[in-house]
């Protein structure tokens, strides 16, 4: 059995029955008879008709989410209602996919030998998914993989995170009273490590969606089955640079909430703070004395702006990498134990480049601040990590602004925003060990997509 415990404070919320292989094995079965079977295959009009319902559902339950959000995530409930929307305008964008989705004319007569003969490509469902995901957006990474897998008609196994699965259970649920017929979204528990690893790697599985570390990410990577196609969405150092010309006033409250949103644990969360010499003392007064008014606690509380960690042992990683960064050398402004769970929000002034803190994703409520004389130097110091996802600047200048977005190695630059922004219908993937392929519904869409040509001689 899983159980599955609240965020906060650990207690018990439920305990969930695992899959053996066998059981993984009857849903792999089951997702390719589905595929195979293409008399059984929805239409566009009734795959829209079942995202249209889905949407409905999840709005008639939006707080219900968020709850089950906060308690099993420990995100604050007022970002959790968030997250609820997102899903729901989620859904919708993959519904709203099938109405422009289509191949294309291949121009044919172009050489004698072509002459007398048309060509168009259509666009068929790649094959079986399997989706794995991570715990910090339990219900709006999942409908990022579902929806869609339904609107380009493929079956999907979605494995959540173990650690909240309760939000994707209940999705999937949803999906089947909208109308999806039986078999078409499955999810699977596997009862160990090795076992989720094998039904990431099965020859049946046509396309791999990860959310998740690196770690296993790459490790999944080299042990798909041939012509097994993957996203994979991992995590960054996410680097944010304050222009000389930035307008301090208009930047604290933007880079409190891109750095300590749910903890810090978003994968493009604001880390490393790069700030102009001349604007760094009055930078870090102002930043701490909002950070430190950040309210901290149970993430069931509409006032809370900062919940817990997700286990007890990521707490305990964060708080050590923080005390080693400020045993050499860092100036530390706020931070500590606050219980099992929870931890206060620190800032870290000047760490040590080869700390931890400063090189590897934290995952938790913490920045780093450096100053910088020169703008060049910034950016060389923002691109020096192997990973790269999304970052930022401010400034006033648009030359600065149009200059840095070119030159920072990043898959998506923010100009006078903080590097944790984002829609559902924008790309979003890593550079380098950050990730593979893109995501966003309709990006999602187009890689569980195969296109087919057609060639008609007259």
């Amino acid at each position: 059995m899983l159980e599955v415990v609240q965020a906060y404070d650990r207690e018990h919320i439920a305990d969930l029955p695992t899959d053996d292989a066998a059981a993984v094995e009857r849903k792999l079965i089951t997702a390719r008879e589905r595929f195979e079977d293409r008399n059984g295959w929805l239409q566009p009009h009734q795959r829209m008709a079942v995202l249209h319902r889905l949407a409905d559902l999840v709005i008639q339950r939006r707080e219900a989410f968020a709850m089950r959000i906060a308690c099993e995530g420990g995100k604050p409930y007022s970002d959790a209602l968030v997250e609820a929307d997102r899903a729901i305008d989620g859904i919708r964008t993959a519904a709203d996919l099938l109405r422009t989705r289509g191949g294309a004319e291949i121009p044919m007569g172009l050489t004698p030998a072509s002459e007398g003969r048309r060509a168009w490509t259509i666009l068929e469902p790649i094959g079986v998914v399997a989706a794995i995901s991570a715990f910090n957006h339990p219900l709006n990474l999942i409908v990022h993989q579902i929806a869609p897998a339904i609107a380009t008609g493929c079956p999907i196994i979605v494995k959540p995170a173990a650690a909240t699965p309760l939000s994707c259970l209940e999705l999937v649920k949803l999906v089947q009273e909208a109308g999806m017929p039986e078999g078409w979204v499955q999810t699977v528990l596997p009862e160990s490590r090795g076992l989720s690893s094998a039904f990431a790697s099965d020859p049946r599985v046509a396309f791999l969606s990860f959310i998740g570390s690196a770690t296993v990410g790459w490790h999944l990577r080299a042990n798909l089955a041939p012509g097994t196609r993957c996203a994979l969405e991992h995590g960054g150092v996410a680097p944010v640079i304050i222009d000389r010309t930035a307008d301090i006033d208009a930047i604290i409250e933007p880079l409190a909430k891109g750095g300590y949103y749910h903890a810090g644990q978003v994968c493009v969360s604001v880390q490393r703070i790069y700030v102009h010499k001349s604007l760094k003392d009055s930078f870090v007064e102002r930043f701490a004395e909002r950070v430190g008014r950040l309210h901290v606690g149970d993430p069931r509380l509409a006032e809370t702006e900062v919940g817990p960690l997700i286990e007890p042992a990521e707490a305990e990683r964060v708080a050590t990498w923080i005390a080693e960064a400020a045993s050499r050398g860092a100036r530390l402004i706020g931070g500590g134990r606050l219980s099992e769970t929870t931890l206060a929000p620190a800032i870290l002034v000047d760490p040590p480049k080869t700390s931890k803190v400063a090189r590897e994703e934290v995952f938790g409520p913490a920045t780093c601040i450096f100053g910088f004389a020169d703008l060049a130097e910034a950016i060389h110091e923002a691109n020096s990590l192997p990973v790269a996802f999304q970052s930022s600047i401010f400034t006033r200048d648009l030359a600065t602004g149009l200059d840095a977005a070119e030159r920072l190695d990043a898959s998506a630059v923010m100009v006078n925003d903080h590097s944790a922004f984002r829609t559902d219908w924008m790309p979003f993937g890593g550079r380098k060990t950050s990730g593979y392929g893109v995501g966003g519904i309709p990006f999602t869409a187009r890689e569980m997509t195969a296109e087919k040509m057609i060639v008609f001689k007259q």
